[in-house]
């Protein structure tokens, strides 16, 4: 079963190599943030890049919450807030969603590529295909997708990588893809 782990925000990357070595392995299948990977503009090129896909927290695979639970506690740095527990256990939707969009031994969410039609966007490829129901807005500028989400109960939104291009940029981007 999954549960969501609450950490400092920005130290995700820490906070799961410290739990890692804290807890035992027996106690843990997997333990991970997930990501997304996006685009953002450097120099007037595009760079691909990964970003927390729920900043401040991470999440962990185990059959043993409560083993997991008491090394938590024992951390001097840990910062959950769920109340009176240091984990929280995700609903199987929530699961279906993370796990639907990435996959063991790589929780990045891929970039979704995305056509702008008039004031219409429609997903064309990518893991929000079939899930444009869950996209409140989208910033063209830094290629990302505003979604809303529960996870543990609380409503949270999140963003993941949406290009949108017109159909020239679309021709353009595939053949630059062909000739690299």
């Amino acid at each position: 079963m999954w549960y969501v782990i609450q950490v400092i925000n920005g130290r995700e990357d820490v906070m799961r190599e410290r739990i890692e070595r804290m807890v035992p392995a027996s106690a843990m299948q997997e333990l991970f943030y997930p990501q997304f990977q996006t685009e953002i503009k450097v120099h007037g090129e595009w760079v691909n890049t990964t970003k927390p896909l729920f900043p401040g927290y991470l999440i962990c695979d185990t059959a043993d919450p409560r083993t997991v639970q008491q090394y938590l506690l024992r951390m001097d740095d840990f910062a959950g807030a769920f109340p009176g527990r240091s984990v929280c256990a995700l609903a199987k939707e929530e699961v279906q969603l993370i796990g639907g969009f990435t996959h063991r031994g790589n929780r990045v969410v891929p970039m979704s590529e995305a056509l702008k039609d008039g004031d219409q966007v429609i997903v064309t490829a990518g893991p929000l295909l079939g899930h444009e129901g869950l996209i409140k807005t989208i910033n063209r500028r830094k290629s990302t997708a505003y979604l809303e989400l529960d996870l543990c109960g609380r409503r949270v939104t999140t963003r993941v990588g949406l290009a949108v291009l017109s159909a020239e940029q679309r021709v353009m981007r595939n053949l630059k893809k062909a000739i690299a």
